[in-house]
C-alpha cells in the first residue's frame, strides 16, 4: 500500500468526537478510537454544525419533532427556537465546500448530525416509532450520496469499522484516479485491482460491474466512470461476510496451484476452513497467503487492493 503519511485521506467528523467541548452542556464525546488511533492515518476535519450556525455553548438543548420524513429541529424547553433551516442551510454549505473529503464520521443520536434513529417527538411530547436522521446530516449526505458516511457508536463493531475504512480508501484511491483523468484503460485497471475485494463484498455486484465496463467500447469513461463509481461504492457497502471472505481466499490460492506444495497446499485449506468456522481471524488465512505470495510472486495477485485494503498496522483484521 501507498505511504499514507505523504498525504492522509481526509474524513470529516462531529467536533465533539475529537474531543472539543461543544456539546449543548459544554461537554465533549471523545471517541479515542478516532482521536487517537484513526488521527495517526487521516487528517480529521471537525466539525460542529450547531456551534457554526451561532447557538453558543453552552446552550437549550434541540430535539427533532413532527414527521419523521422531514422533522423540524426545535428547542427542547423553548419550542419557538426552531433552527431547522439553518442547519440544513449550513449542511449545504459544507457539502459544497468538503470536496476534498474521503468520508465523515457523525455523532450518533444528535438531532443535526445523527445518521439513523436520531429520536423524533409528536408535538405533545410522545416519541414517534422509528425515528429520523439529523438536520444537518441529512443536507449534506444528500449532496454527497457516494461518500462513505458512519456514525462513531458503530465503529465499535470490527466489521462495520473494517468496511468503513476499507470504503473510504476506495474513495480516496477513486479520487487520486479522476485526478489523473478517466479513460477505458485507467477504469479497466482500476476495476481489475478491485476485483477480489468486490467479489469479497458483494460477488453478484462485481459481475454487473465488469459487464458495465465491458460494454463500454461506445461509451464516454467521463460519462461511464461516475456510474460505475457509485455502483462501486454501494457494492462497497455491503459487509464481506466469512463465507465470500472464504470465496476469495479460496480462489487467489489457486494462482499458487503450481507453486506450492501438496502439504501446503493442504495447510492453506485446512486455515481457510478455520477461518470460515470462526476459529481463527481473517488475518492468519491472508498471512499465510502473503507469504507463499513472497516466496512465489503473481503480479496479478499483487495488485489486488484485498491483500492490504488499509494500512496493516490499523490491525483491522485482526478482530473479524
Amino acid at each position: 500500500m501507498s505511504d499514507l503519511s505523504m498525504s492522509r485521506p481526509k474524513i470529516a467528523i462531529s467536533a465533539c468526537l475529537m474531543g472539543a467541548e461543544v456539546r449543548f452542556n459544554g461537554g465533549h464525546k471523545e471517541s479515542r478510537l478516532c482521536s487517537r488511533t484513526l488521527a495517526e492515518h487521516f487528517e480529521f476535519v471537525p466539525l460542529c454544525p450547531e456551534v457554526a450556525i451561532g447557538m453558543g455553548i453552552p446552550r437549550e438543548p434541540i430535539r427533532l419533532v413532527g414527521d419523521p420524513q422531514s422533522p423540524q429541529a426545535v428547542g427542547t424547553v423553548n419550542p419557538s427556537i426552531n433552527v431547522t433551516a439553518p442547519l440544513a442551510e449550513y449542511g449545504e454549505k459544507m457539502a459544497g465546500e468538503l470536496n476534498d473529503i474521503c468520508g465523515y464520521i457523525f455523532m450518533q443520536q444528535s438531532p443535526s448530525c445523527g445518521l439513523e434513529r436520531v429520536k423524533v417527538y409528536h408535538d405533545n411530547g410522545a416519541p414517534v416509532n422509528g425515528g429520523g436522521r439529523g438536520i444537518y446530516a441529512q443536507a449534506f449526505c444528500a449532496r454527497h450520496p457516494d461518500l462513505p458516511v458512519e456514525e462513531a457508536g458503530r465503529l465499535n463493531d470490527p466489521v462495520l469499522r473494517e468496511n468503513f475504512i476499507t470504503r473510504v480508501l476506495a474513495y480516496s484511491a477513486w479520487q487520486q484516479v479522476l485526478a489523473q483523468g478517466l479513460s477505458r484503460r485507467v477504469l479497466t485497471e482500476f476495476h481489475s485491482r478491485y476485483k477480489y475485494l468486490l467479489m469479497a463484498h458483494n460477488p453478484l455486484q462485481y459481475k454487473a460491474l465488469g459487464k458495465l465496463l465491458g460494454n463500454m467500447a461506445q461509451s464516454d469513461p467521463a460519462e461511464l466512470g461516475p456510474r460505475y463509481f457509485s455502483e462501486l461504492m454501494a457494492a462497497l457497502k455491503k459487509c464481506a461476510t466469512r463465507g465470500t471472505h472464504s470465496n476469495v481466499l479460496q480462489h487467489i490460492t489457486g494462482y499458487l496451484k503450481q507453486a506450492i506444495s501438496a502439504e501446503d497446499k493442504q495447510e492453506m485449506v485446512h486455515v481457510i476452513g478455520q477461518y470460515r468456522l470462526g476459529i481463527v481471524p481473517l488475518v492468519v488465512p491472508l498471512t499465510l497467503l502473503k507469504h507463499h505470495f513472497r516466496q512465489h510472486p503473481d503480479p496479478y495477485i499483487a495488485q489486488q487492493v484485498y491483500l492490504q485494503p488499509h494500512p496493516e498496522n490499523l490491525s483491522l483484521r485482526n478482530l473479524i
